[in-house]
């Protein structure tokens, strides 16, 4: 056996979703529904997106093609049971036969936690983990609004408990999506403030995706051209925010980043981001993008782990080829801190008013979060409460 084979990672990749992409590809979901079923859609989406007119154009594509459409515009920032129950009646009052998630990953969680019960039965926590469905699900098809999430390319729903907050990962290879239209006109409408905190999370993905315990050679292919879209065209879409070409490259970059996050899953920063989102009700982008570059630094002193992030700035052009050890650590640390300024987004705890005596707690639930699991290098709560610590 070659020394390249034995470096090579196995890997079980199964390719799920069609990606459709282009400027106003969205003009073609009537003809991608009609070819999947006929009857009645139903439209997930959120009031933000209805006043947009996305979802007026949508529906309207859908209609000339032949197919009912019952829209759910009911959909929140990070959805819960409660909204999921409620995308639910609307689905079975209507007797749908596709679901379509229009918006950001709110939307499309929702839409899927909506197919899970709607053809398997039970309430969210039964799927909680993976592969707990055992029927068939509806067909899918998602169009994000916003470049971030991934959740387009992924198998999983996110959705919280409204009892407890606990988020719930709820993930089934049924559940991804059929297609996936990638229209980087639909991201012109977001917010500056929506468009870098998102950015900022497919940024995450695709820095945590490449590094993670269960990484293998798929998810590493698009860990490492996510980055390079991302890390390129995020400043771009900062500075001149109506460039379709810099939109539609975050948007690629986002998908991609989803595509590896459902062969590697994530690490330390996504799960020190949930407590600092659940107690200090700070934005995930923001709260990822904060906690990433001492994560970078604390998994960087892994020299395994460093030959990863020298991948990464390679492939972004942050440093030369070859180059490696703590230069290609700083390279990467350095870059997300420097795209955090551009965004104008705080970079300390204390701008945001979290406390020392919090980071105990925050480290604490922080260890009790699935993604953590995933670091490269093991991370219990004394290592948690010193990455708060180290962005204070």
């Amino acid at each position: 056996m070659s020394v390249l084979q034995q470096n090579l990672i196995g890997f079980d990749a199964w390719p799920q979703t069609r990606l459709v992409y282009g400027v106003n590809s969205v003009d073609r979901v009537g003809e991608l529904a009609a070819e999947i079923t006929g009857g009645r859609v139903l439209l997930v989406t959120d009031p933000g997106i209805e006043r947009a007119c996305h979802a007026d154009r949508v529906r309207d594509r859908l209609v000339k093609a032949g197919l009912e459409v019952v829209v759910f515009d009911g959909v929140i920032e990070n959805p819960t049971t409660r909204e999921v129950d409620a995308c639910v009646a609307a689905a079975r009052a209507a007797e749908v036969t596709l679901i379509i998630g229009l918006g950001g990953g709110s939307s499309m969680d929702t839409a899927k936690g909506c197919n899970f019960l709607l053809t398997n039965g039970g309430r969210m926590r039964d799927y909680w983990g993976v592969g707990k469905a055992t029927r068939p699900m509806l067909p899918l098809i998602a169009i994000p609004t916003t470049a971030g999430t991934g959740s387009e390319c992924q198998s999983f729903a996110l959705i919280a408990d409204e009892a407890t907050h606990q988020k719930m990962a709820c993930g089934d290879r049924k559940a991804a999506a059929r297609v996936a239209i990638l229209d980087p006109t639909l991201t012109l409408t977001q917010p500056n403030e929506v468009t870098a905190h998102t950015g900022m999370d497919a940024i995450a993905h695709a820095v945590e995706s490449a590094v993670t315990a269960k990484r293998n050679e798929i998810s590493s292919l698009y860990a490492r051209e996510s980055f390079r879209l991302t890390a390129t065209h995020f400043p771009r879409v900062l500075s001149d925010p109506g460039n379709l070409d810099a939109r539609g490259g975050m948007q690629l970059g986002a998908a991609l980043a989803g595509m590896a996050i459902e062969n590697s899953m994530l690490g330390a920063a996504h799960a020190m981001a949930n407590p600092l989102t659940a107690r200090f009700d700070v934005a995930h982008g923001q709260a990822v993008g904060m906690a990433l570059p001492a994560v970078v630094r604390f998994n960087g002193e892994s020299p395994e782990v460093t030959a990863l992030y020298a991948d990464l700035a390679s492939a972004a052009g942050l440093i030369e080829p070859g180059v490696n050890g703590q230069d290609a650590v700083d390279a990467v640390a350095s870059t997300i801190e420097s795209l955090m300024d551009q965004a104008r987004m705080p970079r300390r705890l204390a701008e945001l008013g979290v406390t020392r005596e919090a980071l105990g707690d925050l480290a604490a639930e922080a260890e009790k979060q699935w993604t953590g699991t995933f670091n490269p290098r093991p991370v219990k709560t004394p290592e948690f409460e010193a990455l708060y610590g180290s962005v204070m």
